[in-house]
């Protein structure tokens, strides 16, 4: 057993206070038949108190690629404006089945891309949250609901995946405006295109930008370019970035989070209790477009892409289905303004190759951009400039045969949004940092080993007038160590396995602080506090 593993059953040992947790006693010398349900350190939706309305979005089951299509209608009894909508989906699945990607439309509007964990043999349930207030404008009208999670059931993988969807929508006014107007792209045959409304004060699109699975763009950080001899290829290498165009303009640039879903890293004994932060409930991009509303409000569709640099040319791979929200003038039907700076710096991307017993890899990228543009509103001119900037550094080593793969990677994405006119100079500062430190190593027993840290961080700093009125500091960290005998079967692996999970979030609205710890698929470690 892994050092870590006796530093998690001897914290299971000494605090066994957590819900569900284990003592050290309980722990099975290696993965049986059955484990915990897939649990994470994320906060839950904070609920309001007061009157409250539920509707039923799907209930469904998953054998193939057949889509549930169904019918939302609008809750009675709780009006048409809320304070909370909260999404849930309840899962179960057992038997054998791959992790498998998902998504939930209402009115054409993505609410929720997700993927699910893998089953033991005698069945696992599983839950995810999502705070949906923000697409109000889509629930207050009756709309086709579509859910897919594609799946495959045979003789060998038998788990057929059952959910249930619900929205709980709570009375009364939200503490933040929602937008006005959820809109999607409209398909036409030059392209997709986006219509706004022409008093559009404030617009933001969101991506739900997704490396697919089954292909080497699910594990895109990974891959190589010419000459180098792994078997995932890119043109450039690994550098990936998610790119949003107005009328071929640059409008947005974004660096992917490096999803990693649950049976990723070749090895699955990681994520049966604790999944990869993320995996369950995929985050979108957001791009600021306000810059670009001043064109955007002429009443005329606008032809809006976005693509992912780095994707080997003509190879699918990659999903990033386009919500745009958008909030409008009260008091005035038509905004006019212009777009006054659109500059970008050449996207440096160096990926260089040292062969040798150990192969290596090092991949230095990066990308800046700059978008500033002015609204007249009915409260004067306002002017919004957006500044983002990407940073990737990684290094890939792996010996000949792959028998042993590393990767240490670190990508950042820094966003500061100001906006000056009508009232005091605003500006919003968002920094990103998302880290990946993990090795696959095939021992000559035929035992596949993988350890492997993940950390998703953040830091919002707010300021009025250069006073900071607001700050919030977020630290996501999984870790996860775990091996297994290769060609062997499902009963005779041997496997065994420790993660670990915490969430840390703090800051001016207050702290949030949740720890979680498993060992051979227990639940060692529940501890919250502050």
């Amino acid at each position: 057993m892994s050092m870590l593993a006796s530093l998690v059953l001897l914290v299971g040992a000494l605090l066994g206070a957590g819900t569900g947790t284990a003592r050290a006693a309980d722990v099975p010398a290696e993965f049986g038949t059955d484990w915990h349900d897939p649990v994470t350190a994320a906060p839950p939706v904070a609920r309001p108190h007061g009157r409250s309305c539920q509707v039923t979005l799907a209930d469904a089951q998953f054998r193939d690629f057949t889509p549930f299509r169904g019918t939302y209608t609008p809750p009675t009894g709780c009006g048409d404006h809320w304070s909370k909508v909260v999404l849930r989906l309840d899962g179960t699945v057992k038997g054998r089945q791959y992790d498998r990607l998902g998504y939930l439309h209402v009115g054409g509007v993505e609410i929720l891309r997700t993927s699910t964990p893998e089953p033991s043999p005698d069945g696992i349930a599983w839950h995810v949250e999502k705070d949906v207030t923000r697409y109000s404008d889509t629930f207050r009208g009756r709309r086709d609901v579509e859910l897919l999670i594609g799946n495959v059931v045979d003789d060998t993988y038998t788990g057929v995946i059952d959910v249930h969807v619900t929205l709980t929508f709570y009375a009364g006014r939200p503490a933040e405006q929602a937008p006005d107007r959820v809109l999607t792209l409209a398909d036409t045959p030059d392209g997709t295109t986006l219509t706004t409304p022409r008093n559009s004060e404030r617009i933001v699109a969101e991506v739900y930008a997704t490396g697919s699975g089954g292909g080497c763009e699910e594990f895109w950080y990974l891959t190589v370019a010419d000459p180098a001899s792994y078997s995932c290829k890119a043109d450039h290498g690994p550098y990936r970035e998610v790119q949003i165009k107005v009328d071929g303009r640059p409008a947005g640039i974004a660096a992917p989070y490096p999803n990693v879903w649950t049976g990723g890293w070749s090895d699955p004994f990681l994520w049966y209790v604790i999944p990869a932060p993320g995996a369950l409930d995929v985050r979108p991009i957001q791009y600021d477009l306000t810059p670009f509303a001043g064109l955007l409000d002429d009443g005329r569709p606008h032809r809006v892409e976005v693509s992912v640099v780095g994707v080997p040319s003509g190879q699918a791979g990659w999903s990033a289905p386009v919500n745009v929200l958008v909030w409008q003038d009260a008091h005035r039907d038509h905004l006019t303004g212009g777009l006054t700076e659109d500059t970008a710096t050449d996207l440096a991307n160096s990926s260089v190759y040292t062969p040798g017993s150990q192969n290596r890899v090092d991949t230095r990228a990066g990308h800046r951009l700059t978008v500033s543009g002015y609204l007249d509103t009915s409260h004067g001119r306002v002017t919004t400039t957006v500044t983002r900037t990407l940073a990737n550094t990684s290094v890939h080593r792996w010996t000949d045969g792959e028998n042993t793969d590393g990767l240490d990677a670190t990508w950042t994405d820094d966003e500061t949004v100001g906006i000056t006119g009508s009232g005091p100079a605003r500006s919003t500062h968002t920094l990103r940092t998302y880290t990946m430190n993990g090795a696959t190593t095939i021992g000559s027993d035929s035992r596949l080993r993988t350890e492997l840290t993940i950390g998703d961080r953040a830091s919002v700093s707010e300021r009025r007038d250069g006073r900071r009125t607001a700050w919030s500091r977020l630290d996501d960290t999984y870790r996860g160590d775990a091996s297994y005998l290769l060609d062997a079967p499902r009963d005779q692996r041997h496997a065994v396995g420790t993660s670990s999970e915490r969430y840390r979030s703090y800051g001016s609205a207050g702290c949030y602080d949740h720890s979680l710890a498993t060992a051979q698929g227990v639940l060692t470690q529940d501890h919250s506090g502050c």
